[in-house]
C-alpha cells in the first residue's frame, strides 16, 4: 500500500558528473541539479536522505575506464553509501519512518526497490556511524586486517592512512587483539598526536616531514610483519623494505596516485619480496560481506564498551557534498568524511 505524507516537496537536488575529470577533480565537471521526486512503485520506497558518504574510491568511478565498479553516467545522479528515513513506501516490508541504508547517495531524497535497503536502528548507534565505523569503511578495515593479512597476535603493524575512517580501525582492531606493535602514517602533526593519545598506535609519523622509509625504519627497527596500504607510491616502498620473513601486505587504496595523469611508477624493490617470501594482495570490500554479522557483533561490542573509538568530519548541506569529497582526496578529513543533509 502506498503511504504518502505532505512534508515531501516537489523537487529535489543531486549531483550529475557532467564531464570526466584529468587529473583533479574540478567544479565545472560537476553540476547540482533540481530533480523531480518520483513517487515509489509497485516493490519501492521514497527515502530522505540524512546522512550520505564521500570517498576515495569515487575518484575512480569518475573515470571512464574499465574498474571493479561500473563508471559514474555522465548527466545523471551520482552513487554512494547514505543513510536516511523512509517518507514513503509501496512495499510491504519497509515503513514509513524506517530508517535504512542503501546506495543511492549524492542526493537528498531517492526513489529505489526496497529490496536496496537495509534497515538499521538510530537506537543502537548514530546514524552516520553505519556509513564508517559499522559500515562499508568498518569492515574494510575488518577483512583487510583480518582475512587479507591473516593477522595475528604479536604481528608489527604498519598502516598509511591511518588517520582516516579505514585506517583508525585497522590500527585499533590490531591493538585489540594483541599485535606486538602498530605504526601509522599520516599527514600532520594534529593526526599523528590522534594517533597516539587516541588511537593507542605504539608509534606515528608525518609522511611530509621526510623520507618515509626512514621514517618506518626508525617506527619499527624490528621491520613490521603486516602493511595495511592506503596510499601506495613510497609508502608501499618503504613498506617492502622493512618486511619481515613471511610478511603479507593488503592493498586497499592508493590514494596519493588517484589524481595522476601518468602511470605511476612501481616499486622499486620488488625483488625484495623473494628474500623475505612476502606476499601482496589486493582486495575489495564488497567480496568478505559474509564476515558482516561477526564484524557488527565483535566491533558493535567494542565501540559500546569504548574500547574503540572513532571520529567524525561533518560538512553540511547537499550544495557542499563535492567539497566534502574533494577534502577526502586532500587528506583534510580525521576519520569518515561525511555529509549530513538533515535530522
Amino acid at each position: 500500500m502506498s503511504v504518502d505524507t505532505p512534508q515531501i516537496p516537489a523537487t529535489s537536488r543531486e549531483w550529475h558528473l557532467t564531464g570526466r575529470p584529468v587529473g583533479w577533480p574540478k567544479p565545472e565537471d560537476f553540476q547540482l541539479a533540481e530533480v523531480e521526486i518520483a513517487q515509489p512503485g509497485p516493490g519501492q520506497v521514497l527515502v530522505k536522505n540524512l546522512y550520505v558518504s564521500v570517498d576515495p574510491y569515487m575518484r575512480g568511478r569518475m573515470s571512464a575506464a574499465k574498474s571493479y565498479v561500473a563508471p559514474y553516467e555522465l548527466d545523471k545522479a551520482m552513487q554512494g553509501g547514505a543513510v536516511g528515513v523512509v517518507v514513503a513506501s509501496n512495499d510491504e516490508g519497509v515503513a514509513v519512518g524506517d530508517h535504512v541504508l542503501h546506495f543511492n547517495g549524492w542526493r537528498e531524497y531517492a526513489t529505489f526497490d526496497a529490496k536496496q535497503a537495509v534497515k538499521v536502528d538510530p537506537e543502537a548507534a548514530p546514524l552516520s556511524a553505519y556509513l564508517g565505523v559499522l559500515g562499508m569503511t568498518g569492515l574494510t578495515a575488518y577483512a583487510g586486517l583480518l582475512r587479507t593479512l591473516s593477522f595475528k597476535e604479536g604481528d608489527t603493524v604498519f598502516v598509511s592512512g591511518a588517520a582516516g575512517a579505514v585506517g583508525s580501525q585497522v590500527g585499533q582492531i590490531a591493538k585489540l587483539l594483541g599485535a606486538g606493535r602498530v605504526v601509522g602514517s599520516a599527514g600532520s602533526a594534529e593526526k599523528v598526536k590522534l594517533l597516539i593519545e587516541e588511537y593507542g598506535f605504539d608509534a606515528a609519523f608525518n609522511y611530509k616531514d621526510g623520507s618515509v622509509f626512514e621514517q618506518l625504519k626508525q617506527a619499527a627497527p624490528d621491520g613490521i610483519d603486516v602493511y595495511f596500504d592506503n596510499v601506495g607510491g613510497d609508502h608501499l616502498e618503504a613498506a617492502i623494505g622493512q618486511l619481515n620473513r613471511d610478511g603479507r601486505i593488503a592493498i586497499c587504496g592508493a590514494i596519493s596516485v588517484y589524481n595522476n595523469t601518468e602511470a605511476a611508477p612501481g616499486p622499486r624493490n620488488l625483488s625484495r619480496l623473494i628474500q623475505t617470501r612476502g606476499r601482496i594482495e589486493g582486495f575489495l570490500v564488497g567480496d568478505h560481506y559474509d564476515l558482516q554479522p561477526q564484524f557488527v557483533q565483535q566491533v558493535g561490542a567494542w565501540i559500546r564498551s569504548g574500547e574503540l573509538k572513532y571520529r567524525e568530519t561533518v560538512v553540511e548541506g547537499i550544495e557542499n557534498n563535492l567539497e566534502a569529497f574533494l577534502g577526502v582526496l586532500r587528506g583534510d578529513n580525521i576519520g569518515k568524511m561525511v555529509v549530513k543533509l538533515g535530522e
